[in-house]
């Protein structure tokens, strides 16, 4: 059982991390840097993380964490309906799976709210 478990939390912690990939597929202007000798010679590079703003940036990070956060808050729900379908009786496993679900949709509620909270604050310090 320890192994699904396991299995299961290192599942959805590797998908998770598609949430952190910030980078564009199609390279913005010209792809091709001519390098040239004269050090006063200017190159237009490309931004690879698509902002220029660090407030969006510092947004879109925390906004993936909460993703991951929520990630392992959907897992501990799903851990603690195990234990309590599978405790087949036994009231030590039903209590210890009905104070996992209560910590986890404790947790959801944080999770939310904090999201809410740095929406608004990136939301008002960006002005959009």
């Amino acid at each position: 059982m320890k192994k699904i478990i396991l299995s299961l939390i290192l599942l959805t912690f590797f998908v998770s991390f598609g949430n952190f990939v910030f980078a564009d597929d199609e390279v913005k202007g010209d792809p091709k840097i001519e390098v040239t000798g004269d050090p006063k010679s200017t190159t237009n590079l490309p931004n690879p993380l698509g902002v220029t703003n660090p407030s969006v940036l510092i947004g879109k990070v925390i906004s993936g964490a909460l993703g991951v956060v929520g990630s392992f808050a959907l897992l501990m729900f799903i851990y603690g309906g195990f234990m309590w379908m599978l405790s087949a009786g036994n009231e030590e496993m039903v209590k210890k799976g009905r104070s996992t679900l209560t910590w986890a949709a404790l947790g959801l509620i944080v999770i939310f709210t904090s999201y809410i909270l740095v929406k608004f604050i990136i939301d008002k310090t960006t002005g959009s």
